[in-house]
């Protein structure tokens, strides 16, 4: 599927990250199935923008393609990603590891796994400075202690010395985050970066991600399912549904006036708009199953608002005003609604 071309969010200067038309396919016991089709987005240093969505919409697996961590199973098959203007795509091996770092970075969202058990943390700190700046080892332990003092890990020069198993949840994603601005990096992608951290903590790693974005001026991809974080953190939003974009634009737009069926249902889907002694309101029904992708609207079996022609005719994400898109054939009547 070739991407429309999407309005830029606001901001000035070239984009830090631009994709355009990102298609990945993935090969499963039943047959190739396509997990991301056409996913467009840009995002300029020191903006935030959110992919949002349920679990399985393919948020996760665009972060993997940009970063060239897909699974063997998984292949880019179509479409650019360009960072600070060079398409990653076209990198080999050797290309990738350099712009690793320095360029673009991920914070995962399982950090004990992220990390290596079987080296010291501020081993693992001093890694990068010394693969990409060429630092001797003191020099490198060094910076990686400034590192853990900056993101708030206690008492740094000692715990530099101990593992990832020694270390909180909260303060294993700290370390998880120092790891990836240690190059102070165009680009930062952070995949779920609250997931299993209590409510107080996740406000924390948060704050820790805004103040370093804003040191730093950073580009900051934030892939989430928690309407509350995209609605706190986010400039802009991309919402996926079935591996396609169905709606972009500006948070407060978005939020405030949402154009697309899938993305009203989210919001209505918030618990403080339940009513006492009623079921909590929800979208019906479930995503599609990859292998069975309907071929026409992606949503149609859950959209409130599906007609014939939904069944026949995917619908093309095109402009729903400034900086705004919406993939839906009634997204206007949605507005009026």
């Amino acid at each position: 599927m070739k991407s429309s071309t999407l309005p830029a969010p606001a901001g000035t200067g070239h984009p830090a990250l631009e994709v355009e038309g990102l298609c990945v396919d993935l090969r499963t016991p039943s047959g190739t199935v396509r997990a991301v089709n056409g996913v467009a987005f840009q995002v300029r240093k020191g903006r935030t923008l959110a992919l949002l969505g349920e679990s399985g919409c393919g948020k996760s697996m665009t972060a993997l393609s940009i970063v060239g961590l897909l699974d063997p199973t998984a292949e880019v098959t179509g479409g650019t990603v360009k960072v600070s203007g060079t398409d990653v795509l076209r990198l080999g091996q050797a290309g990738r590891r350099k712009l690793a770092g320095p360029a673009l970075s991920i914070v995962f969202q399982d950090a004990l796994t992220a990390l290596n058990p079987v080296q010291p943390v501020g081993r693992q700190l001093a890694e990068p400075f010394r693969i990409h700046r060429g630092m001797s080892r003191r020099h490198a332990r060094e910076k990686a202690v400034e590192l853990m003092t900056r993101v708030g890990i206690p008492e740094p020069r000692l715990r530099a010395r101990a593992y990832p198993h020694q270390f909180s949840g909260g303060m294993r994603q700290r370390l998880l985050i120092a790891m990836a601005v240690a190059l102070d990096p165009d680009v930062l992608i952070a995949d779920e970066p609250t997931t299993a951290l209590d409510v107080t903590v996740q406000a924390q790693i948060m704050r820790l991600l805004r103040d370093l974005q804003t040191e730093r001026d950073m580009a900051l991809v934030l892939i989430t399912h928690d309407l509350a974080v995209v609605a706190q953190r986010a400039d802009d939003v991309v919402v996926m549904y079935a591996g396609n974009v169905v709606e972009t634009g500006p948070v407060a737009q978005v939020f405030s006036r949402p154009r697309h069926p899938y993305t009203k249902g989210l919001l209505d889907s918030v618990p403080e708009h339940a009513v006492r002694g009623r079921p909590l309101p929800a979208v019906p029904g479930s995503p599609p199953q990859l292998s069975a992708v309907p071929p026409g609207c992606v949503f149609q079996a859950r959209c409130p608002l599906a007609q014939e022609r939904c069944a026949r005719e995917r619908p093309q994400l095109v402009s729903a005003g400034a900086s705004r898109s919406a993939a839906c054939h009634f997204s206007e009547e949605l507005d009026r609604g």
